[in-house]
């Protein structure tokens, strides 16, 4: 059975770094790592998990709560939280609450039981007070939580610009916005505050219209697609708040036998793939959803190494543009 040694010795690093790429402590460079890994693959070598997490009181993983499992946005990031994890030598404990706060907690105790080196949270559910002294990283993606560790947003307001302004380049006057959750405090609501902004600017028709908390949790935005555009008379152009809400906007508008880009011009947010699938193609607004998850398990290690970190993290979004437009 290999040892610790012989993956060293395998990987041409000493014993001390072939435990610190094992334990992720430290500054490791990437080439360090993957020969260690290399090494460890080749001998077949497990570390003792279990002795592991008692000597550092915790364990390998690194726990992550989402509303929506099959929601295109989170099913992206997700992946991207996999990957990101993996490369540093984490696994993921993935949790799906279905917007449930009763569930959120059950979970935030499961991590807290499984010794979690940090939790990403992208739910909006969780008591701000049951994540005080957890004593673990919180990483927040896209959330409101003044109790978590970091929080990573994208620049929801320049993108609510980005898609107003090319809304009103390509000639729309009448604007129409489909926009977040009704009586929720979220990130995403500066998307709305950057489409209002530039529409006055231009003093550009407007409306805004936003979703019932059933409707997210559901994800069938159909009918409250249908009723907006029918209440807003002579909309030539819609900002959706979500590719999913664009790629539904595209079903509706097709029902009412209105063509898209030749009568409304749409676009959309996230970027992630089906926006790419519908027809026509969705243009949106590009959330830099890789980088957002590398930066979460970056910043659960700077935090368990003391490092400093951010309170807050803001990465630029960009115009991807499509058919749609």
């Amino acid at each position: 059975m290999a040892t610790l040694k012989d993956v060293a010795e395998r990987a041409a690093v000493t014993v001390t770094t072939a435990s610190r790429v094992i334990n992720n402590r430290g500054y490791i460079s990437d080439l360090t790592r993957k020969k260690v890994y290399d090494a460890m693959k080749e001998l077949n070598y497990q570390p003792n998990e279990l002795a592991r997490s008692l000597s550092k009181q915790r364990t390998n993983t690194i726990g992550i709560i989402v509303p929506h499992i099959v929601h295109p946005y989170f099913s992206k990031l997700i992946s991207n939280l996999e990957n990101s994890a993996a490369n540093r030598g984490y696994k993921i404990l993935l949790c799906n609450s279905k917007a449930k706060n009763e569930k959120e907690l059950e979970y935030i105790e499961m991590f807290k039981s499984n010794r979690v080196s940090g939790i990403v949270l992208c739910s909006r559910n969780v008591d701000i007070a049951e994540m005080k002294n957890l004593d673990i990283p919180v990483i927040t993606i896209e959330r409101n939580l003044e109790a978590g560790t970091v929080g990573i947003e994208c620049d929801n307001y320049q993108g609510g610009r980005l898609a107003t302004e090319h809304l009103i380049s390509c000639g729309c006057s009448n604007l129409l916005h489909l926009s977040g959750i009704q009586n929720e405090n979220m990130p995403a609501d500066a998307r709305a505050e950057g489409f209002i902004t530039v529409c006055e600017e231009h003093s550009v028709k407007h409306r805004e219209i936003q979703a019932t908390s059933m409707i997210y949790n559901t994800l069938d935005y159909y009918e409250y697609i249908k009723n907006a555009i029918l209440d807003c008379s002579g909309v030539d152009g819609i900002f959706a708040s979500s590719d999913l809400i664009a790629a539904q906007t595209i079903q509706v508008c097709a029902e009412l036998n209105l063509r898209i880009p030749e009568q409304i011009k749409l676009v959309g947010f996230d970027d992630v793939d089906i926006a790419r699938l519908t027809t026509p193609t969705i243009t949106t607004i590009r959330q830099p959803i890789r980088e957002m998850a590398e930066w979460a398990v970056v910043f659960i290690e700077k935090s368990l190494n003391h490092e400093t970190v951010p309170e807050q993290f803001k990465l630029p979004v960009s115009l991807m543009k499509r058919n749609s437009s």
